[in-house]
């Protein structure tokens, strides 16, 4: 593979839609990588480390859904059997508690607070959150910082926060994002309300804008990636329609004289946990797109909040009021509604890993270069527990961790799961968290 010296790693393919500039990052190509797909030609650099945070709403439910055996001969409790086919690329953290000291359980937050920061504080304080410290490392010099988006439509949902200004709040469009990620300027992640205008950016692709730019590129390129360049810019096509189809205003219906909503007015605010989880695939895309193209290298997705008002469609309860009131089914032993939603976010999560694991670079794939941290608000949410989290990890993060594990660390600190992925994050810390809550050694049993 010969890199070609007018092909750079962060080349983008710019041009004009509507009278607007639009940009297209690429992919990482064969022809800028060394012979075993392993670097860049150029300089002999690694691949970039990149690392998402996926956050879901009260926890596997009331049942056992602790492994029996560990390492890498455990089955996954049927609850999270949907992430079968990606369970080699996963490890799964069980057992670990966050210790209080004498303060108070914030329920849905306390918990949340000591895994994501290492701090247990009364004062609700919530500042350098794991993903926000390792943004440190890797996520400067790319064009945003990092990226947070919210499923269910509130901006508050988000558990990303930096140590100097605090919780960041999230993009809850998708056609939002998608006009940050391919507009002309820079937009602030950080702003807590952004207005779609979608009449400019998805009336028509923004592929038409870098046409030009898009066949010269190609025409140089070797077979291969001609293949990767065209899969890419189709699967970019795909989520476009998709978006599309969201935004379109609804068909009138002649005895109703109130007008169809204007095409910018997107629906933020949903209430069913099917319409947050199709939300949740179109971020999926963007953020695949902003992390393989070099636009970010952290990104932060939520479901819900942890005291979650979505519900399932024909059902007036919320899933949060259904793990304190649903009665367990006697024969089945588990709440049966909570087991949907359950299902529907884990189904959710193995989209979300998957979609990295589809894009190729080099000899491996996206997901590779990678870590995905999965976490949630308590063990057991009808008793509101901090202990016995369920966390899983995807990616080997480089070749920095080992996966397929389950690793059972019964009465362990939490934070041990946060430390160890901080150092295989390249992030310089010995030791992490506050009070009983600070460790000094990683979970060396994961670390390559």
């Amino acid at each position: 593979m010969k890199s070609l010296r007018s092909l750079t790693r962060r080349r983008v393919l710019r041009g004009m839609l509507a009278g607007s500039a639009v940009s297209v990052g690429l992919p990482i190509l064969d022809c800028v990588l060394n012979e075993s797909g392993t670097a860049f030609a150029a300089d002999g650099a690694a691949l970039p480390t990149r690392f998402a945070t996926w956050a879901w709403p009260l926890g596997l439910g009331e049942d056992d859904w602790v492994p029996k055996a560990a390492g890498v001969n455990y089955e996954l409790p049927t609850q999270m059997r949907a992430l079968q086919p990606v369970k080699k690329k996963m490890n799964f953290f069980t057992g670990g508690q966050v210790f209080l000291d004498g303060q108070s359980n914030n329920v849905h937050f306390t918990g949340l607070q000591g895994l994501m920061t290492g701090k247990v504080a009364n004062t609700r304080e919530y500042l350098g959150s794991i993903d926000a410290l390792v943004s440190e490392v890797i996520g400067r010099g790319t064009r945003f910082r990092s990226i947070e988006v919210a499923c269910a439509g509130s901006p508050r949902d988000s558990w990303s926060a930096r140590l100097d200004s605090g919780l960041q709040p999230a993009e809850v469009s998708p056609a939002a994002l998608y006009k940050r990620i391919f507009g002309p300027d820079f937009q602030d992640p950080n702003a807590a309300e952004f207005t779609p205008d979608p009449d400019i950016m998805l009336r028509k692709s923004v592929l038409s804008g870098i046409k030009e730019e898009r066949q010269a590129l190609m025409s140089k390129l070797g077979a291969a990636d001609k293949t990767k360049l065209d899969n890419y810019f189709t699967s970019l096509r795909e989520l476009e329609q998709k978006l599309e189809v969201q935004l379109q205003k609804p068909q009138p219906l002649q005895a109703c004289s109130r007008p169809a909503t204007p095409l910018a007015q997107e629906k933020l605010a949903l209430t069913l946990a099917t319409e947050a989880v199709e939300r949740h695939d179109l971020f999926a895309g963007l953020l695949a797109h902003a992390l393989a193209c070099g636009q970010t290298h952290v990104a932060n997705l939520v479901i819900s909040r942890p005291q979650s008002g979505l519900r399932r469609d024909g059902d007036a309860t919320a899933h949060h009021t259904h793990t304190h009131e649903e009665q367990i089914d006697p024969k089945l032993g588990y709440q049966v509604t909570c087991r949907w939603f359950t299902n529907t976010y884990m189904d959710a999560l193995r989209r979300f890993v998957s979609t990295f694991d589809a894009i190729k670079e080099g000899d491996r794939t996206l997901l590779d270069s990678m870590v995905v941290f999965a976490f949630t608000d308590h063990g057991s949410p009808r008793l509101h527990s901090v202990r016995n989290y369920p966390i899983l990890t995807f990616g080997s993060g480089g070749g920095r961790i080992k996966t397929g594990l389950h690793i059972p660390r019964p009465g362990d600190q939490v934070t041990r799961v946060g430390l160890t992925i901080q150092q295989a994050m390249g992030v310089q810390v010995s030791s992490w968290g506050v009070g009983s809550n600070r460790v000094t050694s990683a979970i060396s049993e994961v670390l390559a």
